[in-house]
């Protein structure tokens, strides 16, 4: 009758030319409780390894090579290579044992994924330290790993969900917004100047939350599927005009004094124009919206070597210097103390973000809680020839957010 106690036992593979070797490691092996397999060579060490998928490997440094291509004192090193690049079997713990004590061999076995070393003749006591600790090493990486698996499979359900309601989201708001246009427009009857402000004002709520889910989809379809860039000559000083007119009425709203300084040997960028008018209208957004006061806010842009840096300063509640990156991050939002709660998806700088690195530029902040906020984008100055006007980019990987 098999014991399962030993059968769950963690597995170790031996690989020694020498028998003798090989058998002198299993006793002191399951001694100590653990299960053996062997090999006698580096083709049966590296096939072994795949078909038992052992917890931890052990190592002779000479054995025949037969057919991996090494020597036969590098053969060992190149079983280690084998087992490190392969993703099924990278993470398991590798002890070489050897007669050498060459500082050079060490390096070697180090360069090929080695964990730990040890020196015939080897001490029991010794092996089993080395083993216990590595086996422990390894089951806390794997429990990080399925950890890490299973926190991006929620991510995914999150993600999915949060998609789902968005389009839900998306239909019902724009119904709302020709409605409260139509009643701006009086085709539902005249408005007093009060029901003419109210109803102004819910408009461009409803226009803010448009823009909000807007963004929701944009950086999904960013962060999955592939984007066409479609890049066109832009200038800085026509742009921030353009941003200024579509926001003048806002900016009366709340109190906001905007300036535009353009230096004059600001030269025309490529860039995706729809793209990049939502993330400078995101950056207008973070600076009106979080502040309880009226702001100061100045939109200006110039040459900096062979890139353009665009800055949107204001002089609102600023942000705390360790948030700095925290607003960079998909759903990171920050509350000042001074500053007013203002519903955020936490995705405004995740968009900006991300647009500007497809751009192949840089995004980043300056400020201090109390004294205001500088956003400086810098963008390359590409030029494109007719043909690379639409650019194909992937994007994967990490994304970041207001």
């Amino acid at each position: 009758m098999s014991d399962p106690a030993k059968e769950s036992s963690p597995l170790v593979l031996v690989a020694d030319d020498v028998p003798a070797n090989v058998e002198l490691l299993f006793d002191q092996l399951q001694t100590l409780g653990y299960r053996t397999v062997g090999a006698y060579d580096g083709p049966s060490a590296v096939a072994a390894c795949f078909e038992h998928h052992p917890d931890l490997c052990i190592l002779d440094v000479s054995m025949p090579a037969g057919d991996l291509g090494v020597d036969t004192r590098s053969t060992g090193f190149e079983v280690c290579r084998r087992i490190k690049r392969d993703p099924r079997t990278s993470r398991i713990p590798v002890i070489f044992v050897t007669a050498m004590n060459d500082t050079t061999d060490r390096v070697r076995g180090i360069e090929a994924g080695g964990d730990d070393f040890l020196t015939k003749p080897h001490n029991r006591l010794v092996l089993g330290a080395r083993v216990r600790s590595l086996l422990k090493l390894k089951a806390a990486t794997d429990a990080l790993e399925n950890s890490y698996r299973k926190l991006r499979e929620l991510e995914k359900v999150r993600d999915d969900l949060m998609k789902m309601i968005v389009h839900d989201l998306k239909s019902p708001l724009t119904s709302v917004l020709a409605t409260l246009e139509l009643l701006s427009d009086g085709d539902f009857g005249k408005l007093t100047d009060e029901q003419k402000r109210a109803v102004g004002d819910a408009e461009g709520k409803a226009e803010d939350l448009l823009t909000l889910i807007e963004d929701i989809l944009e950086v999904a379809r960013i962060e999955e599927a592939a984007v066409t860039l479609t890049r066109s000559p832009i200038a800085p000083a026509a742009l921030l005009s353009e941003l200024y007119h579509e926001w003048q009425h806002r900016f009366q709203q709340e109190s906001t004094n905007a300036t535009i300084k353009v230096e004059d040997d600001t030269p025309v960028f490529y860039a995706d124009k729809a793209l990049m008018k939502r993330v400078f209208s995101n950056l207008i957004q973070n600076a009106v919206s979080h502040s309880s006061r009226s702001i100061e806010l100045t939109m200006s842009a110039k040459k900096s070597g062979d890139s353009i840096l665009f800055t949107f300063a204001d002089n609102g509640p600023g942000i705390p210097e360790e948030y700095h990156e925290v607003i960079f991050r998909k759903f990171g939002q920050v509350s000042s103390g001074t500053a007013p709660r203002v519903r955020s998806s936490g995705l405004g700088l995740t968009f900006c973000k991300l647009v500007v690195d497809l751009h192949g530029g840089m995004i980043w902040v300056r400020s201090r809680e109390g004294e205001g906020s500088t956003f400086y984008v810098q963008l390359p100055l590409t030029t494109q020839t007719h043909e690379e006007e639409s650019t194909r980019v992937r994007i994967r990987g990490t994304s970041l957010s207001s």
